[in-house]
């Protein structure tokens, strides 16, 4: 809302002529990734003598839409500018047919599997868009039925949880040798009884409430069993759980020219290795309706890395969000072709996963 309302500011303090030298040094950007200067403009579209336009760029200078990178040199957009030109300029539809098809196809390949249809929804995002894929596996929304803990030899023991649509989700933990079997199934029946005809999310601040005000009646070993359980479902274990799928590293250093992007890039790099961290990132969809955007410093994640985070939420069975998916590249991306190729592919992926898409990509 905040965004909305200052893309319509702005767009009210611009008259025609600075909004056309305004959208084509964005444009000329975009497509080059060099600063425009006003030459360049009088010997394109714009019909005004290079003093005329250097007057123009320095008025959208001041509200905070253009950059100049040297003295000299042209201009370059903001992440203002960028944002104001993505929300007040861009006009932007369906994918392409051809991009679609490579889409299509491709997901298609890669059957019913999850990991394979999410790892190949990673790879075409990172090839189509030239940045680095980001795929998040689902979360479990369905209510839960049945949890269980069976104990296994050499110290470990299985967490079973079953839902109500026939899923279960078994995960191995570490238990105390010669744990008695009977803590084992107070534990399982305590989490049996919480969480039966609910789902993991709606639930599971709750039982930690009880736990840490010690209402649940359990001992500290059942106590510590429902815990471990907990964050193993709720992927807060290291490598349990939820995971991301990152494809394209690599063409994040194709854009790089100069020491201080590289700098950037291996920033980037690192927050990359944090997944956790780009979990919350892409969970931000799941109350939006469609595409969100991020431009450089509007996410606290990537915030100097100079970077663009381009995300879509996907659907289960039960029309509800359980993923999401996007694109992290330049903050000169294509927005026109990659916001609706995001949106596109969010919308296979859910269908695929629902069983609504049959293997010739129709639904």
């Amino acid at each position: 809302m905040a965004e909305r309302f200052e893309t319509e500011s702005l767009m009210q303090r611009l008259d025609q002529r600075s909004r056309d030298i305004f959208r084509e040094i964005v444009e000329g950007y975009l497509a080059s990734g060099e600063p425009v200067g006003s030459r360049t403009l009088s010997k394109g579209g714009i019909h005004l003598s290079p003093a005329s336009i250097r007057n123009v760029m320095a008025d959208l200078a001041e509200l905070g839409l253009l950059d100049a990178p040297h003295i000299s040199a042209g201009r370059t957009p903001t992440h203002k500018g960028l944002r104001l030109f993505v929300d007040g300029f861009l006009e932007y539809g369906e994918p392409s047919k051809l991009d679609k098809k490579a889409i299509d196809d491709r997901l298609a390949a890669a059957g019913a599997d999850l990991e394979g249809v999410l790892g190949e929804a990673s790879d075409i995002l990172s090839g189509l868009t030239g940045g680095a894929g980001l795929v998040s596996s689902p979360t479990r929304d369905a209510p839960v039925r049945h949890v269980e803990f069976v104990p296994l030899t050499g110290g470990d023991a299985l967490c079973v949880l079953v839902t109500e649509d026939g899923d279960v989700e078994n995960r191995f933990i570490k238990v105390p040798d010669g744990l008695p079997l009977t803590t084992l199934i107070e534990a399982g029946n305590y989490l049996s009884t919480r969480l039966k005809g609910r789902t993991l999310a709606e639930a599971t601040s709750e039982v930690r409430e009880e736990l840490r005000t010690r209402r649940a009646a359990l001992d500290t070993a059942a106590t510590a069993l429902v815990e471990a359980g907990l964050a193993q479902w709720g992927g807060e274990a290291p490598g349990r759980g939820r995971s991301l799928i990152v494809r394209g590293r690599a063409n994040l250093l194709e854009d790089a020219k100069a020491a201080d992007d590289l700098d950037r890039v291996r920033q980037l790099f690192n927050e990359l290795e944090r997944q956790q961290s780009l979990l919350e990132i892409l969970d931000t969809t799941r109350g939006a309706e469609g595409v969100r955007l991020f431009i450089g410093s509007e996410n606290r994640l990537f915030p100097l890395s100079g970077s663009s985070v381009i995300v879509a939420p996907y659907m289960g069975g039960t029309k509800q969000v359980i993923g999401a998916l996007g694109v992290i590249g330049p903050t000169r991306l294509n927005y026109a072709r990659v916001i609706p190729m995001v949106d596109y592919t969010a919308k296979v992926v859910g269908e695929i996963l629902a069983g609504r898409r049959g293997k010739d990509g129709k639904s």
